[in-house]
């Protein structure tokens, strides 16, 4: 058995929170000036490469490490993540980097709610009312009725449950794969659905963005392998509390590079709903002790 090392683990994953949010940032940027399909497409081709180039040096090469009991969730949940990506940044691109993430902070609540009847894991009373009060927090956000509500909500919400199934799938995957093979089969997947989309919006890109759109699949594949590690030397209920931090770094970027704005009603919305998420990561930890 492994020893545990929390600090460690809190560093890293700290660390990954930093990175994604730098990567939303880049993200952002890019599918600003460029169509989201294409900049997803280059993406994943890098990522793809870079993966592949490493896991075929491994003992056994890439056949070995892609070797799954559980091939048909492996496509379902990378294909999953691809949309799910797709849909995050083109709200940023409407909505910005800190409105989508205040919403998308929910994702914890759902995965909660959809624990039980998707693995059988189910939840009581107190996680229940916690996953009641980050709704109310989800609510002040869109403020219906007070607002005008703009189809582009409808976007971070969506990718919310995206990536609520995804990390699902993930849990029933790790049952019986290593993170090495769901981390070679989000890259393949992600890399075979965006060469169906990807090619027809295809434009020129000035010489300066390629250096943006390397350093954006760079960063995607750090924070990857940091947030593995993160799991690997200490438990997830640990470290799980501190992905928080990745609304927080957004935060910083959006208004300190991209000029957006923070009103009182996102920092109470997002408030909510960061501490109800809180909760329920405080009682699955606790119950699973």
């Amino acid at each position: 058995m492994k020893a545990d090392r929390p600090r460690l683990g809190i560093f890293l994953m700290i660390a990954a929170t930093f990175t994604f949010a730098a990567q939303d940032g880049i993200s952002r940027y890019l599918a600003g000036a460029y169509n989201t399909y294409l900049v997803v497409a280059i993406r994943y081709v890098i990522f793809t490469a870079i993966v592949v180039a490493i896991f075929s040096m491994r003992p056994g090469g890439l056949r070995r490490v892609m070797h799954s009991q559980q091939t048909g969730r492996q496509i379902l949940r990378g294909v999953i993540l691809v949309f799910e990506i797709l849909i995050t940044i083109q709200a940023f691109v409407y909505l910005g980097l800190i409105e989508t993430h205040a919403l998308f902070a929910g994702f914890p609540l759902l995965v909660a709610a959809l624990s039980g009847p998707v693995l059988g894991e189910w939840i009581g009373v107190r996680r229940w009312l916690a996953i009641g009060v980050g709704f109310l927090g989800v609510m002040i956000l869109l403020r219906p009725g007070f607002r005008a509500l703009e189809p582009a909500l409808i976007l971070p919400l969506l990718a919310v449950i995206l990536f609520a199934f995804y990390q699902l799938l993930t849990r029933k995957v790790a049952a019986t794969d290593s993170a090495e093979t769901s981390f070679v089969w989000t890259a393949l997947c992600g890399f075979v659905v965006m060469m169906f989309i990807g090619p027809f919006f295809w434009q020129p890109i000035a010489l300066g963005d390629w250096g943006w759109l390397l350093l954006l699949s760079l960063l995607a594949l750090a924070g990857h392998f940091m947030l593995i590690k993160a799991l690997e030397v200490t438990e997830a209920g640990t470290v799980q509390p501190f992905t928080y931090f990745h609304l927080v770094f957004v935060t910083i970027f959006g208004v300190a590079i991209f000029g957006e704005t923070l009103d009182r009603w996102t920092v109470i919305g997002a408030g909510i709903v960061v501490s109800a998420g809180l909760f329920t990561l405080f009682r699955q930890a606790k119950s699973s002790a």
